[in-house]
């Protein structure tokens, strides 16, 4: 299981040598294209960025399952209480954030962070991060959008609707662009975050190259080729561009999915309703 959970990044790493065009100096640019598929409206690209995801998901479905693997009713295994950890920790976070009503969000909210980390986690590998294409953040958090409407539509389309009217009727333009701005914000909170940590890591990098050769390259033979300020600077970024901010950015998206379904459910006005209806019922 540990196998197939590393196999998709060495897949991953292989298709990027082998896809990757020689560069010459600073090169900041987007996902690949690795083929095309012919469609009636308009052809399909291929990308590093969805096969990278899709390569992601592979690799958390091992891990799963090897964390799950031979559960017994008391933990025997190490990995097993990293599993038991992980699921009263989602738990927890999601009990704090959300009602009791959200009781069963959990997995779903440890799948966005477990996707949204180990895709930003591909750069350290040498790959490029699908959390870097504002098209397979914008897609999260359209579902996410998706989800949060249906929750504030648990009471019916009209009391949606009043919603927007609230606190005065004649905020309901505001409310209305407020409600589209929601997916637009989280996406390019989260896109807008792990791409600019990858160029300014690019920047740096390129940078101290060419302050090492003002300064040293004057040093005979192979001395003056050894990058001398590109020691340690550049994996000090990288440990926190990629590994800090990219955990930091799947909580936050985490966080606001939470937030934005929790808030946005009329709860109350849900509950109330329920119980009318089953009052009925009994009449």
């Amino acid at each position: 299981m540990l196998i197939g959970a590393v196999a998709p990044l060495v897949v991953g790493i292989i298709l990027k040598v082998l896809f990757t065009p020689e560069k010459v100096g600073i090169s900041i640019s987007g996902a690949l294209i690795y083929f095309t598929i012919p469609m009636p409206l308009q052809n399909l690209p291929i990308t590093e960025s969805q096969v990278n995801s899709a390569l992601v998901i592979v690799t958390i479905l091992f891990l799963c399952l090897y964390f799950t693997h031979g559960l017994t009713v008391k933990a025997e295994l190490k990995r097993q209480l990293v599993a038991e950890w992980i699921v009263k920790q989602t738990q927890s976070l999601v009990k704090t954030n959300m009602s009791d009503y959200f009781s069963g969000f959990a997995p779903f909210v440890a799948s966005i962070m477990a996707l949204s980390a180990f895709s930003s986690l591909l750069s350290l590998f040498g790959m490029y991060p699908p959390t870097s294409d504002i098209n397979i953040v914008g897609g999260w958090a359209i579902l996410v959008f998706i989800l949060i409407t249906y929750y504030k539509m648990k009471c019916g389309p009209l009391h949606y609707a009043k919603s927007f009217g609230d606190p005065v009727p004649f905020l309901a333009p505001l409310n209305v662009i407020s409600e589209v701005a929601t997916p637009i914000s989280m996406a390019f909170r989260h896109y807008g975050n792990v791409l600019s940590g990858a160029v300014i890591s690019v920047l740096v990098a390129t940078g101290l190259q060419g302050l090492t050769n003002i300064i040293f390259g004057w040093l005979p033979g192979f001395l003056g080729n050894i990058p001398f300020l590109q020691i340690g600077l550049p994996a000090i970024l990288s440990v926190y561009f990629d590994l800090f901010s990219g955990c930091l950015q799947a909580f936050i998206f985490a966080m606001l999915t939470m937030l934005y379904v929790a808030s946005g459910f009329p709860e109350e006005d849900y509950l109330a309703r329920r119980a009318k209806k089953l009052a009925r019922l009994k009449k």
